[in-house]
Parts: C-alpha cells; sequence; structure tokens
C-alpha cells in the first residue's frame, strides 16, 4: 500500500483517430458529461490525494496551458514536449518532477467511472513497491463497446500479468490507468519510446501486475465512442455489471 501524492497525465498525443474533432483541439479537452476529458482524470487524482501532477503536452500545446490555468488542486506544471516522446518517453523526462516513490500515471483520454471503490485507491492499496514495477488498471474485454482486438493482457491467480501468446485471446485491456516505480525506469531508451518497452521488460522479471477495474470504463478512441459514451451517461445506462 502506498500514499499518492505526485501523478502525470499523458496528453501529448495527436488524437489522429479522433478527427475532425481533434483537429483544432487536443483530444484531452474534448468534452464529455459537461468537463473535459483531461479535467476528469484530474478529479480523479485529486480526489485519490495526489497533491502534485504533470502534464505534458505537444499538440495544441498552448491550450492545455490555458484550460487548466484556473485549477487549484492538484498543484499542476504542464510539460510542453516539442517533439512528441511517446508515453514512455514523456514520462522518463518528467521523472524529477514525480517525487521519490511510486505514481500514478493516467491517460489524457481515459475515463471511468468507480466502482464500489476508487479505482486509484485501489490501485494505491494494492501496490507492493517490493514486488511491482508497474500495476496496471485491466478493463474486462467483455465489457467494452469498441474494437479490443486480440486484448492486451492475462492475469495470473497473483496478478501477475502476461502478453497473449500467438493465436491466443487476451480477456483484459489497459485501461489507461496505471501506479509505476521510478525503478521502471532505469536503464530506459533515450527520446522517445513506448511505455510498452518497460511493462515487456517487466514482464520478464515478473514485476507486472495488473488490477481488474471493477466499474465501468469508456472505451473513446473515434468520436463516435464520444458520442455513445455521453448518450449512456446522459440516459443512465452506464452500470457497472457487478
Amino acid at each position: 500500500m502506498i500514499a499518492l501524492t505526485h501523478a502525470m497525465v499523458l496528453a501529448a498525443g495527436l488524437g489522429t483517430r479522433m478527427r475532425p474533432l481533434t483537429d483544432e483541439r487536443p483530444k484531452p479537452l474534448l468534452p464529455l458529461a459537461g468537463r473535459s476529458l483531461l479535467d476528469h482524470a484530474l478529479d480523479r487524482l485529486a480526489e485519490a490525494g495526489v497533491s502534485d501532477c504533470v502534464v505534458n503536452a505537444h499538440w495544441r500545446g498552448e491550450k492545455i496551458d490555458t484550460a487548466l490555468s484556473a485549477r487549484e488542486q492538484p498543484a499542476i506544471t504542464v510539460r510542453q514536449e516539442p517533439v512528441l516522446l511517446e508515453t514512455g518517453g514523456g514520462v522518463a523526462a518528467a521523472l524529477p518532477l514525480l517525487g521519490d516513490g511510486p505514481f500514478a500515471v493516467v491517460n489524457g483520454d481515459a475515463f471511468w467511472l468507480n466502482g464500489p471503490s476508487p479505482a486509484l485507491s485501489r490501485l494505491a492499496a494494492a501496490f507492493d513497491d517490493g514486488e511491482m514495477d508497474a500495476l496496471l488498471l485491466l478493463v474486462r474485454t467483455a465489457q467494452v463497446e469498441g474494437e479490443v482486438g486480440r486484448g492486451d493482457f492475462l492475469l495470473d491467480p497473483l496478478g501477475n500479468a502476461r502478453r497473449p501468446l500467438e493465436r491466443e485471446l487476451a480477456p483484459y485491456l489497459f485501461g489507461g490507468v496505471q501506479i509505476l516505480s521510478p525503478r521502471l525506469f532505469a536503464g530506459a531508451p533515450e527520446g522517445p519510446f513506448s511505455l510498452n518497452v518497460l511493462y515487456d521488460r517487466a514482464i520478464e522479471a515478473g514485476r507486472l501486475y495488473g488490477l481488474v477495474h471493477d466499474g465501468v470504463w469508456f472505451h473513446l478512441s473515434t468520436p463516435r465512442d464520444l458520442k455513445r459514451a455521453e448518450l449512456a451517461l446522459r440516459t443512465g445506462l452506464a452500470r457497472a455489471p457487478f
């Protein structure tokens, strides 16, 4: 169990599949249920006790600055990335701002409804720094509307995560919410790289774990996905199946 004090929101992506909605603004600034996706993520982090948050920005990055200027909690540092660093490179570049212990990382387009307990609090309670380099929030593919492909991960009874083998289907998708140890970034590549590089290394070491979400999670890749989520929230059709 850890106390979450630091976090990062990844808001630098191009959002190409969400065009034309992202032609003039970053995907995390798209509205859902009356607030931007980015504000929803920051609200969740503040509720979980996070006091300091880094938000990276690239595409229309000045709009991220403007949108966050009025927020008081958590305290936010915006890191403009002249060159897109991808997920791993973006977090690695921000490490000096993310404290000395494990921290949360949330995708800027991640949107979820909590189950009986807040997802971030469940992750913090489950994180064992002696055993884990990363703990990912996973979502059952069976409850996801939209493309899931072969899935992302399988879990053993202890929560260790692995990738699907060839011709194997995985029952879980990564939900874009996680807790990472700075230890995960030891010897990380320079410049742009994906967090998947570090996940695979952690899998080999037996230090990548997953926690299954017990609430509702929305797959937001295309304009149609966003409309579907808005309708589900407005009509009250979004319910956890547990």
